[in-house]
């Protein structure tokens, strides 16, 4: 078994939200996935901006704010 970092990407609204997991790689199975801890965070942060909490959500990832461009 080994492991990788990877950023993955929260979308909420107006928000994005960066978050660092650790996926699992394993020759058989269903690899790579997210371990537990990393997938709470993922809903975690994910909570947090639906709720409009960014401080929050920023604790444990980037957040950004989106906004439209006219072309």
């Amino acid at each position: 078994m080994s492991t990788r970092h990877q950023v993955k990407l929260v979308r909420e609204g107006q928000y994005v939200a960066e978050v660092e997991v650790e996926l699992i790689e394993e020759p058989e199975g269903w690899a790579p996935y997210l371990g537990v801890e990393d997938a709470r965070k993922l809903d975690a942060v994910r909570v947090a901006l639906r709720e409009g909490d960014v401080e929050k959500a920023s604790e444990q990832s980037k957040v950004f704010r989106l906004m439209p461009i006219a072309v």
